[in-house]
């Protein structure tokens, strides 16, 4: 019976890709010696926020998704990151492939709230792999479904994912509005001929703040 098993051994940020893309090296080894001829492979991407430590600074940010640190205990739940896809071509023994994990400034997704308040180290993720093994001898098919326990983890640093970010959007972030929150900010711009939205959302905050 064909087996695989996974591991994630690096990830890069693509500096080729249209928009933020990050890039995970994953090594997938069949360990009984049958030959694979193709390999549909699905990838559930969760971050573990239990896994690691947090400094003053990233609790701050996350106190948003997970509330204070005394109740850490309690709402320091998996957060769904991404689901992606990879057709593999066959291979015997082992093979390389690279996972496409897109990024994104969306604030609506937890996930990603949490990726913006880490300062250093690495995101702690855990993958789970499905999918289907097309395996056979000359002139057969054999079509084996990927073990529903195949999982590995992976430490992402988070310097590759900011620089996956700065490469498109240096610098600067995004904020989802209402459209109706927008007109307004869009009318209080005009009024006082501010030249940019910055220096809107600036001016507000110093009018509140003071």
């Amino acid at each position: 019976m064909v087996d695989l098993d996974f591991t994630c051994t690096g990830s890069e940020a693509d500096r080729y890709a249209a928009t933020p893309l990050i890039q995970l090296r994953l090594k997938i080894e069949e360990t009984t010696g049958t030959p694979v001829h193709a390999l549909a492979l699905r990838c559930q991407i969760r971050i573990e926020p239990i896994r690691r430590r947090y400094d003053d600074e990233e609790a701050e940010g996350l106190a948003d998704l997970f509330g204070d640190r005394a109740r850490w205990g309690e709402t320091l739940k998996p957060l769904q990151l991404a689901f992606v896809t990879q057709m593999v071509p066959g291979f015997t023994g082992e093979t390389d492939v690279d996972l496409q994990l897109p990024c994104s400034y969306d604030f609506d997704v937890a996930a990603h709230k949490y990726l913006y308040a880490l300062r250093n180290g690495g995101v702690p993720l855990l993958m789970l792999f499905n999918g289907t093994i097309f395996t056979g001898r000359p002139g057969t098919l054999s079509v084996t479904p990927v073990a529903w326990q195949k999982e590995t983890t992976y430490q992402l640093p988070v310097a590759v994912w900011r620089e996956a970010m700065d490469q498109h959007f240096p610098g600067s972030a995004w904020l989802r509005l209402r459209q109706d929150t927008f007109d307004r900010l869009y009318r209080y711009r005009a009024q006082e001929a501010l030249p940019g939205w910055d220096d809107a959302i600036e001016r507000l905050l110093k009018e509140h703040l003071e």
